[in-house]
């Protein structure tokens, strides 16, 4: 059984590293084997990041990059791949958020900044790594979305919009990338106890309304997100691609 998780000696790249989701899953990413390359804007964080995955035994690299930077990512695949010869694992988890309000009244700068970071990112790194997976046979893309990419989170259109965007552009990347032996899903996550959503959790009217209508009750944890990560990332997956698993406590579940 063990061996279908087994990613011992794989190299991925995470974004957005530094703390929440990517940490959690750059951690067990380390722990499962892999050689981890963390990414953020800021080096402290990721270097904090890095030095409690190796306290634990793992690798990993400390690279900061802007991810709305295609120059920034482009040499983050290259960093990646001078130092370990390849790239078999990427997750697109980097994200922004910095418009709270109706769609109509943001700035053209909000727009700009969220699809740059949200959408244009991730396109900008899987051209800079599917050529590494080519080379090494395969690999495995990962695509953080949101469920407010299945459904618009009040006053959340821009950051709903591009996680929408991002669904489609992991089915898109599942069908061009098939033969190639690369598999392409997303995670779409609810509401997870993060400083990214902290605005959405610490306030309490919010957070009960949001509570009342999860059935477990709960928010969700970053290892929430890192356990199904670990399976897309590992030869379990293998039939699994262009797929959107959606990890909430069953918000999303309709009822009558």
């Amino acid at each position: 059984m063990s061996e279908l998780f087994d990613i011992a000696g794989k190299v991925a790249i995470v974004t957005g590293a530094s703390r929440g989701i990517g940490q959690a899953i750059a951690e067990r990413f380390a722990q499962a084997g892999a050689k981890v390359v963390i990414s953020s804007r800021k080096q402290d964080g990721l270097d904090a990041v890095a030095a409690g995955i190796q306290a634990a035994g793992g690798e990993a690299l400390a690279l900061a990059a802007h991810s709305g930077s295609k120059e920034a990512l482009k040499a983050l695949a290259a960093a990646a791949a001078e130092a370990y010869g390849r790239v078999d694992i990427l997750v697109n988890n980097a994200a922004t958020n910095p418009h709270f309000g109706t769609l109509l009244e943001a700035e053209d700068s909000l727009w700009q900044k969220t699809i740059e970071v949200n959408l244009m990112g991730p396109v900008w790194l899987c051209q800079a790594v599917v050529p590494l997976m080519r080379q090494g046979g395969g690999g495995k893309i990962i695509n953080i979305a949101s469920v407010n990419g299945l459904r618009p989170g009040r006053m959340q259109g821009i950051y709903s919009m591009t996680k929408a965007a991002l669904i489609s552009l992991t089915q898109t990347l599942a069908l061009e990338l098939a033969a190639d032996n690369i598999q392409v899903n997303a995670i779409a996550p609810g509401l997870i106890k993060t400083r990214f959503a902290s605005a959405l959790w610490t306030n309490e009217a919010l957070a009960e309304q949001i509570l009342n209508r999860t059935p477990q009750r709960r928010f969700g944890e970053p290892d929430d997100i890192a356990g199904i990560a670990l399976y897309l990332a590992a030869p379990a997956s293998a039939f699994a691609t262009g797929q959107v698993f959606v990890v909430d406590g069953g918000i999303s579940v309709p009822l009558l």
